[in-house]
């Protein structure tokens, strides 16, 4: 392969401002007597013995040999873990009760034009008598999560979520009728559940290790962040290497003509056309990956005599509008550091290379011969999604890809991984996953991506009894999904198909006993969580970019501590320094080309366009420990990886397979509740109740709210 020689010897870590610190984080224990008996299993963090960082890599290397990422969508930390004893939830520190007054955005207001009323709300629960599994999506469009942050100099003050809520959906001109449903909405983004709506979470939590302290990586809707899970970032090295502006934001877009036809919504649609453009990095929406889309000529192609490869899956529920596709990604992710010595002979076979073409590997011309000469062996990687492929609930052998939400698929959007065969088969659906794992078809170890999508692979269907009919029925066409996207999932669909995956993880002792599995979320959906993150970065829009809301994630391994929260800061970075102490890989922000990016980001052309003073540290990944940044190391017990004390048992990740069945939602009403896990939820220092006509469902069914049980 002719690649550009690298220029290796780059001072990575002082140019980009991320200096080293030792992995441990500050870890407290859950309260005595909540949750899980777990008292047989639990070491005291502060008796923790003395490991230093190099050590304590090197045993987790010879124990864990795969690293599951049970990736979900959509929930801010509050929502769901808000009241989980011991965290920094709603109203407690962890430690210590917290006053409403001392938590930011915890009383918020917004005025209803129409009367002139000054309404307000603040955080309140809701459960299975209010239909919890099933709730409406609020804005988490990258502008309107900028207004939930409502960022003043440079502290995000949390506190923007009912008004943007009401303003979005009542609209500029409200009506009677739109100023209800905005109201709807401004109190639906305060709420939040507890252990009666999702005990699976919370006993895993209490079983293992809770992180508190982790954000969405960029302030933006699912893709950016679907992207940042491989790479640490939504294409700022991309951007950095090629500009937009403010006033061209599509500067690093791609105009070519589309090609082909897409069904969507049942509808085959032309997109042969003109020349359109791309949405260029950083990506800040929900665009489609490139490979797959419309703008993907590969099918059929051989001018220079090369067979191409199929296009790849596409969404037919999803939006293929010429305006709603992402440019082709070109920089770093931990696929590509996980080639090691196989690098270079890897990306021989990516198809726009054979065709004479740095189309796929441009941004990555450093990146490749630096990763070869570090001559560490190849680790292998999957992603398993729902809808990709053939799935066990489609007719007829064929695959309909109806429950792929491509949109979600990462590794689609690189063409250096899309677009070589060799790559591209490591994309799976997933059904295939637990096909792999019953047959022994997983690899020798590796990193194992798992997301769900638009239907149930359990065979399940949205809990509704009791609804009425009408209601019932839109419930059932919405609410279908896996993936706990409440536009579309319902709560106990969600974690049965996490759990049926962490039973077949667990279900198998010698693979359990090799196993991290990190549960986690891309972003938040725009639901209110007090803690603010840090503002690490701005956008070509003006807006912050990075970080965004909070986010839930758990660590499930033989491993982990047990009953503890881990207080270490960071965001899918933090998910990424994991991967790369296990499987020994360098760091994203080490890469050549990446820390060339970083440093030329701190410049007077990117500063522009945060506040004034404001330096762009971070225009890139920053998967290195630093005072903003942490890895999730500190949610391993050192006792258990030395052997002095045994690791846990496989039975103390597995949920009874009984609550995979329909007969068995809702949860609470079977066995499985607060009160059967013996959670006391964290109370609020004042009344926190379900405000008068609350409706969760505005948007799929807005007459809800003159139903009484709502």
């Amino acid at each position: 392969m002719h690649l550009l020689k690298s220029r290796i010897a780059l001072a990575v870590a002082s140019a980009i401002a991320l200096q080293p610190m030792a992995y441990a984080a500050k870890v407290t224990l859950q309260p005595a007597g909540q949750g899980p008996d777990t008292s047989a299993y639990i070491n005291d963090p502060a008796k923790d013995p003395v490991i230093p960082t190099a050590t304590l890599q090197k045993l987790l290397q010879q124990k864990i040999k795969y690293v599951f990422v049970i990736f979900n969508e959509n929930r801010s930390f509050d929502s769901e873990y808000g009241t989980f004893p011991g965290v920094n939830g709603l109203y407690s520190d962890g430690q210590n009760p917290r006053p409403p007054g001392s938590t930011p955005g915890f009383a918020q207001s917004f005025t209803d034009p129409l009367t002139g009323n000054t309404l307000s709300v603040q955080p309140f629960r809701i459960g299975p008598s209010q239909y919890a599994n099933v709730v409406d999506s609020v804005d988490h469009s990258h502008t309107g999560l900028a207004s939930k942050l409502h960022v003043v100099n440079g502290i995000a003050q949390m506190d923007g979520f009912a008004q943007d809520e009401f303003t979005g959906k009542a609209g500029a001109a409200p009506t009677l009728a739109s100023a209800q449903k905005g109201a709807q909405y401004a109190n639906l983004v305060m709420s939040h559940v507890d252990c009666d709506t999702i005990p699976m979470y919370w006993q895993w939590a209490s079983n293992f290790t809770i992180f508190d302290n982790i954000f969405a990586t960029e302030d933006t809707p699912s893709t950016p962040n679907a992207v940042a899970m491989i790479a640490g970032q939504s294409g700022e090295t991309q951007w950095v290497k090629h500009p937009s502006t403010t006033s061209n934001a599509t500067a690093t877009g791609i105009t070519a003509p589309t090609y082909g036809n897409f069904l969507q919504g049942g509808v085959v649609t032309s997109e042969a056309s003109a020349a359109s453009t791309t949405q260029g990095p950083p990506l800040v929406n929900d665009p489609q990956p490139y490979y797959g889309s419309e703008f993907d000529t590969t099918p059929g192609l051989s001018a220079t005599g090369i067979v191409t490869p199929p296009r790849l899956p596409y969404g037919p529920n999803e939006s293929y509008a010429k305006s709603n596709i992402a440019s082709n990604l070109t920089f770093a992710s931990v696929p590509l550091t996980l080639m090691g010595n196989t690098i270079t002979a890897t990306l021989a076979q990516n198809t726009a290379f054979l065709a004479g073409s740095l189309f796929d590997v441009g941004d990555i011309q450093l990146d490749i011969p630096y990763i070869q000469s570090l001559n560490r062996p190849a680790v292998d990687w999957r992603w398993y999604q729902n809808g990709y492929g053939l799935e066990n609930t489609d007719n007829g052998g064929t695959a309909s890809h109806a429950a792929f939400v491509s949109h979600h698929q990462g590794p689609q959007y690189f063409g250096y991984l899309a677009n070589t065969p060799s790559q591209a088969a490591k994309l799976k659906s997933e059904t295939q996953f637990f096909t792999d794992i019953a047959n022994g078809q997983l690899p020798q170890g590796g990193v194992i991506y798992i997301r769900g999508g638009y239907a149930s692979q359990l065979g399940l269907v949205p809990y509704t009894t009791g609804m009425p009919t009408a209601q019932a029925t839109a419930v059932a066409a919405a609410k279908a999904g896996d993936d706990n996207h409440p536009s579309y999932s319902d709560h106990y669909l969600s974690q049965a198909m996490n759990a049926s995956v962490i039973n077949a993880i667990a279900g198998n002792p010698a693979l359990w006993k090799q196993s991290a599995i990190i549960l986690t979320y891309d972003e938040s959906d725009g639901f209110y969580d007090h803690v603010p993150p840090r503002i690490l970065s701005y956008g070509p829009d003006g807006l912050p970019l990075s970080r965004g809301i909070r986010v839930p994630l758990l660590l499930i391994s033989p491993y982990s501590r047990t009953h503890a929260v881990s207080h270490a800061e960071g965001d899918h970075n933090a998910v990424i320094q994991t991967i790369n102490a296990i499987f020994n890989l360098p760091a994203l922000a080490s890469l050549p080309d990446e820390a060339q990016a970083l440093a030329a980001g701190n410049s007077a052309y990117f500063n522009q366009f945060g506040p004034a003073g404001f330096q762009q540290q971070y225009l890139g990944p920053r998967d290195i420990n630093s005072p903003v940044t942490d890895s999730l190391l500190s949610g391993f017990d050192p006792k258990r990886l030395l052997g002095i004390s045994p690791p846990l048992p496989n039975t103390y990740a597995m949920i009874d397979p009984k609550y995979f069945t329909q007969a068995n939602l809702p949860f609470a009403s079977n066995g499985l509740s607060c009160k059967s896990l013996n959670f006391t939820p964290v109370a609020p220092a004042s009344d926190s109740v379900v405000p008068n006509g609350f409706n969760p469902l505005p948007g799929t069914y807005p007459a809800a709210s003159n139903f009484t049980n709502f």
